[in-house]
This record gives structure tokens, C-alpha cells and sequence, in this order.
């Protein structure tokens, strides 16, 4: 997706910026809570010393919420189960912390931003790539030639700052806590010339080297399977540690990012990655499409 706002493009307010799915999650059952309890909203403005848009806001996930309000509420919806008020005051404090991109919000549209919160959070992510190696897996130069090719009209100091943030990205499939991250590419990723020669095997190389399943699974549906169910175009699914989280669904687009949670489509998206996984060849042979490549690239340097 594009990584600057396009002219005319109508992003959220600063005031009432896009919810996190942290901050929908605890909103939404902050919800289900109070209806459950019978309580108005007018009621549970007048506990935490606000008003109604107040508790609409928080329950939209477009405001945050104190410890302190989390607790008057939950005392008021009648919440005493110790692991349901832990886990909502846990979720609550953690859809308030800034992310390490907040430094660069002066460049990265409002949605964008979501996108880095969704992934940060994951404990697996499945990521289906039909054109492009995706961002998590690009190396420094290749993710250079697609932001000069999409960023025409930025500003030399911009496009650095945006390569700053790709590789930063990158930093969560590291260390002890990285998520599990399953990614299928279409053959068309490996043939699909980007900055040439030199570029392409250099990228190539890199998927050889840091796919280890299965913590990084890469696998590589070949042309010669003809027709599978991921032709329709890219998508990506996060999974989350808690089970009052919900999966989400990410479908890019032109100018911005679709997220799906409802747990129909979430599920069609999975279904459809447990197909095109299926359609690929075993992860050694995938390695083997990508050797070929590379050795292909090379004879042309």
C-alpha cells in the first residue's frame, strides 16, 4: 500500500483517530458488559465523572481508558471475576502505549500506523503475496526501488524516513517473542524484475536464508499449478495471544487498508490460506523455485 497520504485523501481526525483492535476489543466488551448489567450509558458517564459521547467513545475504541475508570465500571457492571478485570485493565493499558513508529506520525498516514499496531501484537501472522515479496520479508534495496516507484513526489528526507520505518518493521520475526509467521508467494513474486538482476537474487538469497520453519515459513506456489484460491490478490491474517483479542483480516487497496474481524469473513480468509498453503509445494521444494531463481539473476549481473 501506498505509505503517504494521497491528495484529498480524507484520513481520521487527530482528535478521534482510528480505533487499535485493542482499543475496539475492550470497547466492545465494555459494551456487552453494560448491556448485560442494564446499565445506561447516561449512568456509566455519571460513574467515571464524564459524559455519554465519553462512553460512546471508549466503546467505539476511539478514546482511551484509565485504570482508574476501568475499575469504576467494572465495578458497576457487576464484574468480580479476577481474570475478566485483569485482562480488560491489561488490554486497556496496552491499547495507550505509543508504538515505536509514533516518532515518524508526521509521515505515516493514520492507517498505516494501525497496520504496524495490528502486526506488533500478533503471535502468528499468514500472509499471502501474489506480486511482490512482502514488506516484512524486502531487503534494504528492494524495498527502496518499490518506495521511489510509489513515493514519486516525496521528498528525498521522506522516502528515508519511510525505508527507516521498513526495516524497523522488520524487527518483530526477531528475537525470542517473534510471532509465527507463514508466508506463500506466487511464482510471479520470484520472475517479477525489480531494480534488476543484482537486486532480485540479492532478495532472493535472503528468503533462502531466513526461512526456518516453523518460526518462518516461506513456501512458493509455482505457475504450473495453474489456478488456486489465491488469485484474487493479497491478504494477510493476525492471530493474537489473548483469547478476548480477535483475528484480523488485511486487505490492501490503492490508497488504503481494508480490516475485516467479524468472525465470517476472518474465517472465509482463513479457509482460503489453508487452500493456497495446500496448493504449494513442500517448503524444501519451494526453496529449490527459489534457487532457480536466484541462479537465473545471476548469470544476467
Amino acid at each position: 500500500m501506498p505509505y503517504a497520504p494521497r491528495e484529498g485523501a480524507k484520513l481520521p481526525s487527530p482528535a478521534h483517530p482510528r480505533p487499535t483492535v485493542r482499543r475496539r476489543k475492550v470497547g466492545g466488551e465494555l459494551r456487552r458488559l453494560r448491556e448485560a448489567a442494564g446499565v445506561k450509558a447516561e449512568e456509566a458517564a455519571e460513574r467515571i465523572g464524564g459524559d455519554k459521547s465519553k462512553i460512546s467513545r471508549q466503546e467505539n475504541g476511539r478514546q482511551g481508558i484509565s485504570k482508574l475508570e476501568m475499575e469504576a465500571l467494572l465495578d458497576l457492571y457487576r464484574v468480580e471475576d479476577p481474570k475478566v478485570r485483569t485482562a480488560l485493565i491489561t488490554m486497556a493499558r496496552e491499547g495507550r502505549r505509543k508504538g515505536w513508529w509514533a516518532q515518524y506520525g508526521d509521515v505515516l498516514p493514520v492507517g498505516f500506523q494501525e497496520r504496524l499496531a495490528i502486526e506488533s501484537d500478533a503471535v502468528r501472522i499468514l500472509a499471502f503475496q501474489p506480486l511482490l515479496v512482502p514488506g516484512l520479508l524486502q531487503t534494504k534495496s528492494y524495498a527502496e526501488v518499490l518506495i521511489r516507484g510509489v513515493e514519486k513526489d516525496a521528498s528525498e528526507a521522506d522516502r528515508e524516513t519511510l525505508m527507516a520505518v521498513r526495516m524497523s518493521r522488520q524487527e518483530i520475526l526477531k528475537g525470542d517473542d517473534a510471532p509465527q509467521y507463514v508466508c506463500v508467494l506466487d511464482e510471479a513474486v520470484l520472475r517479477r524484475e525489480i531494480g534488476g538482476p543484482k537486486v532480485m537474487a540479492e532478495q532472493l538469497e535472503q528468503l533462502l536464508e531466513i526461512s526456518n520453519p516453523p518460526r518462518l515459513t516461506i513456501q512458493v506456489i509455482p505457475f504450473s499449478e495453474g489456478w488456486h484460491a489465491g488469485l484474487d490478490g493479497p491478504f494477510s491474517v493476525y492471530t493474537y495471544p489473548d483469547p478476548m483479542d480477535l483475528d484480523v483480516v488485511n486487505l490492501d487497496y490503492l490508497d488504503g487498508a481494508l480490516y475485516l474481524e467479524e468472525d465470517g469473513p476472518v474465517g472465509r480468509y482463513q479457509l482460503a490460506f489453508d487452500e493456497i498453503r495446500a496448493a504449494a509445494p513442500s517448503h524444501r521444494k519451494s526453496m529449490d523455485l527459489i534457487t532457480q531463481a536466484v541462479r537465473e539473476f545471476k548469470k544476467r549481473i
